[in-house]
């Protein structure tokens, strides 16, 4: 598509505005608890979450935050938890990558809450899957108390974090944990259970009660400074390595840590010299259609993410639905798995809907999948999909078996993925895409992302279906006007659920990202990936 064309004219316009209102919503997230929530931090002495990190991070490094949208226009009961009270994301310190995880004091104190700890488990994930140092700003309340019964007990609930920082101190990746204001009860063991335990004077403090807990428990009056402030957790019980009279010289501290780790083995990735795209990044908003249901040429895309716009196809006229093939992201050899979203025809001459997964494609996707493994090549998969072919045709040509083989080879996958969801993202073809389900190392959404079982409108007629019955069986008798009025309301609530926000609040993606920094996101998760060697390929059962 030519930039100069009205029609990329007019997506480009949607599409960067669809993005500036993603950018506004993250900044009114950025604020947190809200500026009087975050003056009374700094009325204390201390830096807020943001400004730590900040600080922190290597000067021009990026950080790729993480979560941001983690919790949005949830618990709207509790007043929400912008970001799920804690900031974190990859970043450099010492010209170390890492994690840096910071609770966020301006949300509830920085207290847990159930979308809290599902974050943190993902930052953990991250740090276990590409042998990634991990540092902890610690600043909470400890669980909030009103939802304990949704982050306490469970599996994936707030106990797993200390599990999880006893399996990342087992495979030697380094955790640097600094206490710079309330560390309370369960939450105290997570400093503790670091490599290094750090603590600012008076502001930092941990215990497994606190006083008030401590005089109805024992009755004995104690102030919290005394019973878990600096002075007391390092130079009388030695639970903490070290304290710090600010927040700025305890940071100083981590920095000077990082810079003693040593490098681990790699997985030996193939990079070549970078080379930007013959085509402008920024170019992306203008091929994208700003109607989800138009064909466009997803070539157009990848030839705007890739090196010098070098692309080698895989089976270029087999299997047309789904683009494979060869190209360089900063460097990085990939392989890339896209859906294509024009209108092809098949080998027999059919016309195929651009998007679909058919048998070919679903095959030729697994033997590409399997190549990449046995050549040690990263893969990315570029989501725009509505899901696989259905109807008697299909069925009869095996589309399940060979749907299943392409499953198979990607969930086996040894190399590391990444998910970009570009369009929509429905039913199966999310699986077969690499959804979240399949362990992606990094999975982003574009602004214009669609996540759901099924397109809107299918499922909007299928559920308005089922109401009417469960009306009818009440007797209810359903009038146009009333048949009218279930639709809206049912396509309005499914619409608002398959929004990328929507998808970012429960952490389903990592992050929604401007389009024009994919090249960026692909390139630091193949980085940190190749912190980790990879394992054997063994697909297991594949039905041929």
């Amino acid at each position: 598509m030519n930039p100069k064309d009205l029609e990329f004219n007019k997506n480009e316009d949607a599409n960067k505005m669809l993005w500036s209102d993603y950018q506004k919503l993250a900044k009114k997230i950025h604020l947190g608890g809200g500026e009087k929530s975050l003056a009374k931090q700094r009325a204390k002495g201390k830096l807020t979450a943001r400004e730590r990190i900040d600080y922190l991070k290597d000067n021009q490094a990026d950080f790729l935050e993480i979560g941001t949208f983690a919790g949005y226009e949830m618990y709207p009961e509790y007043g929400g938890c912008p970001a799920g009270g804690v900031i974190g994301g990859i970043t450099s310190v010492a010209g170390r990558k890492c994690l840096v995880v910071a609770n966020d004091a301006s949300v509830k104190a920085g207290a847990w809450f159930p979308i809290s700890g599902k974050k943190n488990l993902r930052f953990q994930e991250i740090a276990l899957e590409n042998n990634l140092p991990i540092i902890y700003l610690v600043d909470s309340a400890g669980v909030f108390l009103p939802l304990q019964d949704e982050i306490f007990p469970d599996k994936e609930h707030f106990g797993r974090i200390f599990r999880n920082n006893a399996i990342l101190s087992s495979r030697g990746i380094p955790q640097i944990a600094a206490v710079m204001g309330s560390c309370v009860a369960g939450g105290a063991y997570l400093p503790i259970m670091s490599d290094e335990a750090l603590i600012v004077d008076k502001t930092g403090s941990i215990f497994l009660a606190g006083s008030y807990l401590v005089k109805a428990a024992i009755g004995e009056d104690i102030d919290n400074e005394t019973l878990g402030g600096s002075v007391s957790q390092t130079d009388l019980s030695g639970v903490i390595d070290d304290r710090f009279p600010n927040d700025k010289s305890c940071l100083d501290r981590i920095k000077f840590l990082m810079d003693k780790i040593g490098s681990t083995e790699t997985a030996g990735f193939n990079r070549a010299a970078s080379i930007e795209p013959k085509h402008r990044l920024d170019e992306l908003f203008g091929v994208l259609p700003r109607e989800r249901n138009k064909p466009y040429k997803s070539l157009e895309l990848i030839h705007r993410l890739v090196d010098d716009s070098a692309f080698e196809q895989y089976k270029e006229n087999f299997g047309k639905t789904i683009i494979c093939g060869y190209g360089r992201i900063d460097g990085w050899a990939v392989g890339i798995v896209a859906n294509n979203r024009e209108l092809v025809k098949s080998k027999k001459g059919e016309m195929q809907f651009g998007g679909v997964i058919y048998s070919d494609s679903a095959d030729k996707s697994a033997r590409f999948i399997m190549n990449c493994n046995q050549k040690k090549i990263p893969l990315v998969f570029l989501q725009d999909v509505t899901g696989f072919m259905v109807g008697s045709r299909s069925e009869q040509g095996g589309i399940i078996k060979d749907g299943a083989k392409m499953v198979n080879a990607m969930s086996n996958s040894t190399v590391p993925k990444f998910t970009v969801i570009v369009g929509n993202s429905y039913g199966a073809g999310n699986y077969a895409m690499c959804g979240k389900a399949y362990d992606p190392r990094l999975i982003v959404a574009w602004p214009t992302a669609k996540i759901a079982v099924m397109g809107g409108e299918q499922a909007a007629k299928v559920l308005l279906q089922i109401e009417k019955a469960t009306l009818a069986k009440k007797g209810e008798v359903i009038t146009p006007d009333k048949e009218k009025e279930l639709l809206d309301k049912i396509i309005d609530k499914y619409n608002r659920q398959t929004t990328p926000e929507y998808a970012a609040s429960r952490l389903w993606v990592d992050e929604i990202i401007n389009p024009a920094d994919t090249r960026l996101w692909l390139s630091t998760g193949i980085e940190i990936a190749n912190n980790t060697p990879v394992k054997k390929y063994n697909v297991g059962v594949i039905q041929t």
